[in-house]
């Protein structure tokens, strides 16, 4: 496949990156589109109890969402609700006053049935009297205007993101390839996939929903992916061409070796991201999508568009020697390898000494939290928890199947308002209706709080002598968790087993892929005790410019964890290529490790700080969910490329010896029948030339 691929960039080079650029025009001219057709807050998964009961409760009370403004400094009279109740399209108005009298909260409830247009037009009327009201504040939100504070937001992140780390990430590989030429080729790849990856969001856009999350995800992993491949398929050409190739003949010999390394790169982080889609949550699945499919596209141009542009411009390229055995690399890996024991003992126990916060975090859904300190949504929020204790802002719902006047009701309520943490319970008369009561339950504290959450499970518990379910944000949230807690297991196993089959296709080893797999839970051990001393215990929160929610993202560590993984097994592959191709010249496993790293050191380190400035610019945004995984994915990336590659295989690799080849005789013939080699069979030298 690689070969044909190479004979496609040599006969049409020109039309081969035309057909990319057509690509990239439309995928950028699609961007605006997309992100208004993106939602900011997915459904929940039709397998949770909240999301089935919630969709009855909306047949049985449709309405149009609320616009919630805390007006403080001033009473509100009739001269305020009576415009607002008269307003066409405003089904109720609903005032409450503080406990100290010197606020009040107004909620203004939206008819059902809007079209868009109406329903947006009517929102930004609605936002705009409550925020005449004459009052010395008034603080307008809700949940209708979070949906466009968060997709603002995050199309704003977006565009920081690109805006800080692509300049940057120019001229670092404007200096580490030598020329603007060469940097261009790799961000040329990047930009590709996102570009393809942007059009085909926008087609699945118009079949489902796709989470707001997906377009920053995307953009951030295919602009650090698209730099990676570019980089590593840049430096195996300019060496072929330093070996005496000519450009065809080096575009080949490129393909058919560091082609052959992106692909396998590309089907690890592919198949971590496959992992996700074991989760039921939309959002979570939107975010697995969304990776794939850049993963996917990037390779696509790693594969086509770059060999073409070698065709065109490599002869501008300036030759590099190949990498020998002497070098900074191999002399590290040789003072590692004689002192293995002690490397792998400092190393091991470092990594676990920095993955200690993480044994006490907690996982949460933040809520207004991700939002920054400056919106407004926000604002309202946190001052109705402060202002109107002991009543969250979105209650807990309860559908009953009962009449509302069956006895039973009456003593099952008693039982709902004696719960711990609830702060009231009534039963919502015009809801309810012949065989179906609603009950509303008021926990006390924030709808994410551990209260709500504890409220939800006693709810469920709770004997009632007739069918009962339960809704409302925090419900979502209990399920929510329940399905990552319950789905944990077999994502991991999705994950370990095919990555295992992966590299076992590459090395023969049945050792090598059980050790990167190790490593690779040694080095996320660290990023996640990072990201608790970051954005639960509030470290460097001034320098990065977010107020700690004092949790992790209930999201965030499955998300970190499997893209972070994907990324730290694409560095290994890099080096494992190398390794290996030594291996099966010289069969000296001590030798292959030195030169192998050598070969790789510094195109590994040199993506690996491509990489930290493209997750950096991400991580400098607003959102904080965005922040967290930024952060997470350059902690990750500097951990495995710096302590772990340059450290830790080595030492690791040294005390295994020949074994680190061993597979069960069954599994050698399995390889050699299936297992993924190079064009050509090497010819091995001798171990000592």
């Amino acid at each position: 496949m690689l070969d044909r691929l190479s004979s496609l960039a040599i006969r049409a080079p020109r039309r081969t990156a035309g057909a990319w650029l057509a690509v990239l025009f439309l995928g950028f001219a699609a961007a605006g589109l997309l992100f208004s057709t993106l939602d900011a807050d997915l459904d929940g998964s039709p397998s949770f109890e909240s999301e089935r009961v919630g969709e009855r409760l909306g047949r049985l009370d449709p309405g149009g969402g609320e616009v919630v403004a805390v007006v403080g400094g001033a009473p509100v009279g009739d001269d305020v609700v009576a415009p607002l109740r008269a307003t066409a399209g405003v089904e109720a108005v609903h005032v409450l006053p503080s406990a100290d009298g010197r606020s009040t909260a107004i909620a203004v409830e939206l008819a059902a049935g809007l079209g868009d247009d109406e329903h947006e037009a009517l929102v930004d009327d609605v936002a705009s009297s409550l925020r005449s009201i004459d009052a010395p504040e008034v603080l307008v939100g809700g949940e209708l205007l979070l949906d466009d504070e968060v997709a603002e937001l995050a199309e704003r992140d977006a565009q920081r993101g690109e805006m800080i780390s692509l300049p940057i990430a120019l001229v670092v590989m404007a200096v580490i390839l030598g020329g603007a030429l060469a940097a261009g080729l790799p961000l040329a790849v990047a930009l590709s996939g996102v570009g393809a990856t942007t059009l085909a969001l926008v087609g699945v856009s118009a079949l489902t929903d796709v989470s707001l999350y997906a377009v920053n995800v995307t953009l951030m992993l295919g602009l650090g992916l698209g730099i990676d491949y570019g980089l590593l398929m840049i430096s195996r050409f300019r060496e072929e061409r330093g070996a005496g190739l000519d450009v065809p003949a080096a575009v080949r010999r490129t393909m058919a070796t560091a082609g052959r390394t992106v692909v396998f790169s590309a089907a690890t982080v592919a198949v971590a991201l496959i992992a996700l889609v074991v989760f039921p949550d939309p959002t979570i699945r939107s975010l697995a999508f969304g990776g794939i499919g850049v993963v996917l596209a990037t390779m696509a141009a790693a594969l086509t568009l770059l060999p073409a542009l070698l065709v065109r411009f490599g002869h501008r390229l300036s030759p590099q020697a190949p990498a020998t055995s002497h070098g900074a690399f191999a002399r590290l890996a040789r003072l590692v390898q004689r002192r293995a024991v002690p490397v792998v003992v400092v190393v091991g126990v470092g990594l676990v000494l920095l993955a200690t916060p993480f044994a006490h975090a907690r996982f949460d859904d933040i809520g207004v939290h991700a939002l920054p300190e400056s919106s407004e949504t926000r604002h309202v929020a946190e001052a109705i928890d402060a202002r109107f204790p002991g009543v969250t802002a979105e209650p807990i719902d309860v559908v009953a199947d009962v009449d509302p006047g069956d006895p039973a009701v009456a003593g099952w309520l008693a039982d709902l308002q004696a719960l711990p943490g609830v702060a009231g319970a009534e039963v919502l008369e015009d809801v309810s209706r012949s065989g179906v009561t609603v009950v509303q339950v008021h926990a006390e504290g924030p709808a994410n709080g551990r209260t709500a959450q504890a409220v939800v499970d006693d709810v469920r518990k709770l004997a009632a002598p007739f069918p009962v379910g339960v809704t409302g944000d925090p419900a979502e949230i209990v399920d929510l968790r329940d399905s990552i807690i319950d789905r944990l297991p077999l994502a991991i196993g999705v994950l370990v087993l095919a990555t295992f089959v992966l590299l076992f296709l590459m090395t023969g080893s049945v050792v090598v892929p059980v050790k990167a797999i190790v490593m690779n839970v040694l080095s996320l051990g660290a990023t996640f005790g990072a990201l608790v001393l970051v954005f639960q215990d509030g470290h460097l929160s001034g320098l990065l410019g977010f107020d700690p929610p004092g949790s992790l993202d209930l999201l965030m560590p499955v998300i970190v964890f499997l893209f972070a993984f994907g990324l730290s097994m694409d560095y290994e592959v890099f080096l494992l290529s190398r390794i290996r191709e030594v291996w099966e010249e010289t069969g000296a496993t001590d030798r292959a490790v030195a030169e192998g790293l050598q070969r790789s050191g510094r195109i590994i380190t040199s993506a690996a700080l491509l990489m930290v400035i493209v997750f950096a610019g991400f991580a400098a945004g607003e959102m904080v969910a965005i922040k967290q995984l930024g952060l997470g994915m350059a902690v990750a990336v500097i951990v495995d490329a710096t302590v772990v590659r340059s450290l830790l295989v080595p030492a690791t690799m040294k005390l295994m010896g020949h074994w680190n080849w061993w597979a069960p005789s069954p599994l050698t013939r399995l390889h050699r029948r299936f297992g993924v080699r190079e064009a050509a069979p090497v010819e091995r030298r001798p171990a000592g030339a």
